[in-house]
């Protein structure tokens, strides 16, 4: 039931606003507030899923009762309600996040669109906040032990803030998830995060990957192309695996995170970007730039967070939980019942050397899911684990 709150300090006025919208939809509960006092108190104490607001009020008047509920209710639609002499009022407060405004004395079919619509929207950010939950929960990093309880508390302090970081640990330990909780808790949630696995992309072909080209740069060049880092700007750019970059990708790299700018394969123009990067690998970078494979000034503009990703044989405690959001996401893929794992099955488990870490486990837990039986036994382990 769409709960409305209308705050109007001319009686008048709130009976006629509460009569169209109750006879419009009867399952509307609709709530008055006489000012902007009453009315930003009301909304602290409940949940509306629409506020219609006049802005000459006594009290507090409604810009300012927008601007409050914008900072403790973000998600909720405020409708202004204008008076002749308060439309460059009313436009105002379309730039402080009013959903829309509505003149007096209102016009019956605007006011009725008006609501539907503002409602519409409060229900769209009420079900990607959801999915959003959703997504969040496919990057969840799984452990209490307390090599991943440490990275937890890094990623908090760290993500709200835009300082580069470099992930490091073996293949399948969940370096990837690391770098999406990161973007994820951070103030660039809402901008894109680009992906780029430097180890899949030719040599030849990573600069004009990660930069873009113009037309006619080199063979196949048949038009402009953006890269990566455009593609990402204001966001995250994940660069991983990145100790497999050639050494003239590291050096426009180094350009761009020094002057926040880059240019294009074949152009001099320069590109303003606005990217937070965070980078993995699972080589020993230090062992690479004594080696002459990798810069060793590229090295500390990435690292200024570290975060090394424990191989699995590290944190077996772990194993137990991971099993059991294995077989879960497993079952749900599958359509089918969850299968359990008998305490034996467990513990043989995580006495097996996980050369392949987390993706190895999640491989064998589907194995044995779908070739064991109702619980999965030591035996089924015995049979179907195997190396």
């Amino acid at each position: 039931m769409p709960k409305i709150l209308i705050i109007e300090d001319e009686a008048a006025i709130r009976r006629v606003l509460k009569k169209i919208i109750s006879e419009e939809n009867d399952t509307y509960q609709v709530e008055e507030a006489e000012d902007g006092l009453v009315g930003v108190e009301m909304i602290t104490k409940s949940d509306f899923d629409l506020v219609l607001c006049d802005i000459k009020m006594p009290k507090m008047d409604g810009v300012e009762v927008l601007e409050k509920v914008k900072k403790i209710k973000p998600e909720i639609p405020m409708v202004m309600i204008s008076g002749h002499g308060d439309l460059d009022t009313a436009v105002n407060t379309m730039r402080l996040g009013a959903f829309d405004y509505i003149s007096k004395p209102p016009d019956l079919n605007r006011l009725l669109n008006t609501v539907r619509n503002a409602l519409d929207r409060k229900e769209l950010v009420v079900e990607n906040k959801l999915l959003k939950k959703k997504v969040s929960k496919k990057y969840e990093m799984i452990g209490n032990s307390d090599a991943i309880s440490h990275i937890k508390n890094m990623i908090e302090k760290v993500a709200p803030t835009d300082a580069r970081v470099l992930i490091t640990g073996p293949n399948g330990t969940g370096k990837e998830l690391v770098a999406h909780w990161l973007h994820e808790k951070s103030d660039r949630t809402k901008a894109p995060m680009v992906e780029v696995n430097c180890a899949a992309i030719p040599s030849e072909l990573i600069e004009s990957e990660l930069f873009g080209h113009v037309k006619g740069s080199f063979t196949g060049a048949n038009k402009d192309r953006a890269g990566k880092f455009e593609a990402a700007n204001g966001g995250t750019i994940f660069l991983d695996e990145i100790g497999d970059m050639s050494l003239s990708a590291q050096a426009k790299v180094l350009r761009a995170l020094q002057e926040n700018k880059i240019s294009r394969v074949g152009s001099d123009k320069d590109i303003k970007v606005n990217v937070r990067v965070i980078a993995a690998t699972n080589k020993n970078l230090k062992k690479e730039i004594d080696e002459g494979r990798f810069r060793e000034d590229l090295y500390h503009r990435l690292a200024v967070i570290l975060i090394e990703v424990p191989a699995l044989n590290d944190r077996r405690e772990d194993i137990p939980l991971l099993i059991n959001f294995f077989a879960e996401q497993v079952a749900q893929e599958q359509g089918n019942a969850v299968k359990s794992f008998s305490d034996e099955a467990v513990k043989l488990l995580q006495e097996y050397d996980w050369t392949g870490n987390i993706r190895e486990l999640r491989n064998v837990v589907e194995r044995l899911i779908i070739l064991g039986e109702k619980e999965v036994s030591e035996n089924d382990v015995k049979l179907f684990a195997s190396k």
